[in-house]
């Protein structure tokens, strides 16, 4: 079974989208068996799909059903034995046909009215169950409906029954890309006529609009029909979000723009940022799954409205890809990434904990949010007389020369990636425990926060590389040695041992905490690993929403992009 991160399986779940975009679904389950013996889990999927109607000529087209389960447990294995799963076709008979996808990678079969499918175990979390194809039988009606009842069945285990109905025919909202600059200067101010057209075959009742914008954006007015994520506790979020519903029947082959357009501006924070919009059909539970639980704030402004535009002849497409557009702008802008180092003394046999890291100056944030990369490697080199005992599981031991090392504690250096984003003002200290092997006087090792690339270790975002280096030193002796990134001389010193959180000033030097390096002394004997996380936020990618329900990029809480791990480049 193919374990899931929670905006994959939710892309899944709704049967298709834009490339970058996921979604989220919202399943109809019902609740899980009061007093259940073992554990419980719950079968999922898009609560609704439409399929194209039976067409005049030539093989009807496909709509996509993902079903997914959910094992609640946070840790180990889940669980391990046979799994079966059924999917009780007859509801859909003379409605829509079934077949088990191509590329679903599940073992199962239909047969009759019943598909069956066999797996083993179910890992803790979201996973996929089957990708099965869904197309308008011959013969079936506009507007018909038949519902798909999903169980599960294994040794110990109880299943949520799972519901989705099947639609032939419906609205099919699709979103016209608009032209934006994409080279911008901090504040710029695009407008945004968001434009879209129903070439459905039925009216929506009402619409949805999706607004995802990642932090160096903004959108400086504030409907009085549209709620907004991202501010206020949601402040460490990589993306905010505006959800806009507008009242209405928006026919069949008509297209509507908005009354007013609205505005994107690119703010001094600007760097890598994405915006995406999106249409769908409105709903309270599309507008309940997006918000996900997240605190969202009504605008006080004037409503946002839509008109009419064209009335083109009818055409049938019922093609989710197509309700959503995204953009990526750059604009030019920089960030300043000062290294932070510090001091620690300690007698041979000691065991001393020292914080080295990074903090971004500003003024842009910098993300990888497209591709999910790290934004940058802090890279240490261990001083002379100390051997690493514990370390943050975000960083691995190398070699002296930055190739493959095996055995991960004591090695000579260590490389500790950055996740996908990292915030104007964060502050990211990296904790290593140092046993001191001998003591030797003004003993420095080097901190360094470069390009994940060693052949390239410039920053190209970074005006001031001087201050991309700082030294960690042990045993300081009278003299002042420099440990921090400034270029002034001054001393930089390691942030919290947390992720992205809000650091000094810019330009002033950080105040040392209970566990910075600066000055510290450690306890005897061993130290455990530390269980660092990501060097900074893990801000959240991808891109969004679907039919029946939507998005919410992290923004919302809903979703989030999993940085890929990458071997340490030499």
């Amino acid at each position: 079974m193919t374990r899931l991160s929670p905006g994959a399986a939710l892309r899944r779940a709704a049967g298709g989208l834009a490339t970058a975009g996921l979604l989220a679904a919202g399943p109809l389950a019902v609740g899980a068996p009061a007093q259940a013996a073992g554990p419980v889990l719950t079968l999922g999927g898009p609560a609704g799909t439409a399929v194209h109607p039976y067409p005049e000529s030539g093989s009807p087209r496909k709509s996509s059903l993902g079903l997914t389960v959910d094992n609640p447990v946070q840790d180990g294995d889940g669980y391990v034995g046979e799994v079966t799963y059924s999917l009780d076709l007859s509801g859909i008979a003379g409605i829509a046909d079934a077949s088990v996808a191509e590329d679903t990678g599940a073992d199962c079969e239909i047969t009759g009215a019943t598909a069956v499918c066999r797996d083993h175990g179910v890992r803790p979390g979201l996973s996929l169950v089957a990708d099965f194809d869904l197309a308008a039988a011959e013969g079936s009606k506009d507007g018909a409906r038949g519902t798909i009842v999903v169980t599960g069945s294994a040794d110990g285990v109880t299943f949520t029954p799972f519901f989705t109905e099947v639609t032939i025919g419906g609205p099919d909202l699709v979103m016209k890309r608009l032209p934006f600059e994409q080279a911008l200067q901090p504040g710029d101010v695009q407008p945004a006529p968001i434009t879209f057209t129903n070439k459905g075959t039925t009216a929506a009742d009402g619409v949805l609009l999706t607004l995802m914008y990642s932090r160096g954006l903004e959108i400086p007015e504030r409907y009085a029909n549209c709620e907004y994520s991202g501010e206020g506790p949601q402040e460490g979020s990589a993306w905010s979000t505006a959800l806009c519903s507008v009242e209405g029947s928006y026919e069949p082959g008509v297209t509507y723009t908005l009354a007013v357009p609205l505005s994107v501006e690119a703010t001094e924070r600007a760097y890598d940022d994405t915006f995406v919009y999106r249409i769908d059909e409105d709903s309270a539970s599309g507008r309940t799954a997006q918000r996900a639980g997240a605190p969202f704030t009504r605008g006080t402004g004037p409503e946002l409205a839509l008109k009419k535009v064209t009335a083109p002849a009818r055409s049938v497409d019922l093609e989710p890809r197509d309700n959503q557009q995204e953009v990526d702008f750059r604009t030019e802008n920089t960030a300043d990434f000062l290294a932070t180092g510090g001091k620690a003394t300690g007698s041979a046999g000691e065991t001393v904990t020292a914080e080295v890291g990074f903090r971004n100056e500003g003024p842009a944030w910098i993300s990888r949010i497209r591709s999910g990369e790290p934004v940058a490697t802090v890279d240490f080199t261990v001083p002379e007389g100390a051997e690493v005992t514990g370390k943050p599981d975000s960083c691995q031991g190398v070699t002296a020369a930055g190739t493959y090392r095996e055995e991960q504690l004591g090695a000579p250096r260590y490389v500790c990636d950055t996740s996908m984003t990292v915030r104007d003002g964060a502050e990211t200290g990296l904790p290593f425990d140092l046993r001191i092997t001998e003591v030797v006087p003004d003993a420095a090792g080097t901190v360094t926060v470069r390009n994940t690339r060693l052949a390239g270790p410039g920053l190209p975002f970074d005006p001031e590389p001087a201050n991309n280096t700082a030294h960690l030193v042990l045993n300081a002796g009278d003299a002042s040695e420099n440990t921090g990134g400034t270029s002034d001389g001054t001393t930089g010193t390691g942030g919290s041992s947390g992720g992205d959180t809000p650091g000094p000033t810019p330009g002033t030097s950080g105040t040392p905490g209970p566990s910075s390096a600066s000055g510290s002394t450690g306890t005897t004997g061993s130290a455990p690993a530390h269980t660092g996380g990501p060097l900074a936020s893990a801000g959240s990618v991808a891109l969004l929403v679907s039919g029946a329900s939507a998005v919410a990029l992290t923004a919302g809480g809903v979703l989030y992009a999993a940085t890929r791990r990458r071997a340490p480049q030499g």
